[in-house]
């Protein structure tokens, strides 16, 4: 990978930790699920305000670390107006990209990421937003942990 295209995916996700999109609790969800990473200590709720099978409005709550928070603040971004398949389909991506550092030819902020494969105790931490957006999804009420899997 290029420096420049290292830099600019560095900005990235300083910028989503900085300036986090969709944080807060949303007041109108009618899915929540809340995820926990005990290995570093993140931990990440998400709201969902579904509109039939799509999400209308996504939110964050949490804290945890640089990664966990800007990994949260981007699937926020990405996931509202997708149905639960399609976002299972964007979590299969992104994780592929956390887990083997191949990202797409084209450039987008989930490639971010793709250093992550290079710290394997990271990878909970860029994935615990997605796992608690996809118990939310199902509209379980358990407590969702990455100890628990999806991987």
């Amino acid at each position: 990978m290029s420096a420049d295209l290292t830099e600019l995916y560095q900005q990235v996700i300083l910028d989503h930790n900085r300036r986090p999109r969709n944080r807060g609790k949303l007041p109108t969800a009618n899915r929540v699920a809340h995820g926990d990473n005990p290995t570093c200590g993140d931990q990440c709720s998400v709201y969902l305000r579904m509109d039939g099978a799509r999400i209308a409005e996504i939110s964050f709550d949490g804290s945890g670390c640089a990664i966990s928070q800007a990994s949260a603040s981007l699937m926020t971004t990405q996931a509202k107006g997708k149905t639960g398949p399609e976002v299972q389909a964007l979590y299969k991506h992104f994780h592929d990209i956390v887990t083997t550092g191949n990202a797409p030819e084209e450039i987008s902020d989930l490639a971010a990421f793709a250093g992550v494969h290079s710290f394997p105790a990271r990878i909970k931490c860029a994935t615990l937003g997605w796992h608690a957006a996809l118990e939310a999804l199902k509209s379980d009420p358990l407590p969702t942990t990455t100890e628990s899997h999806l991987d």
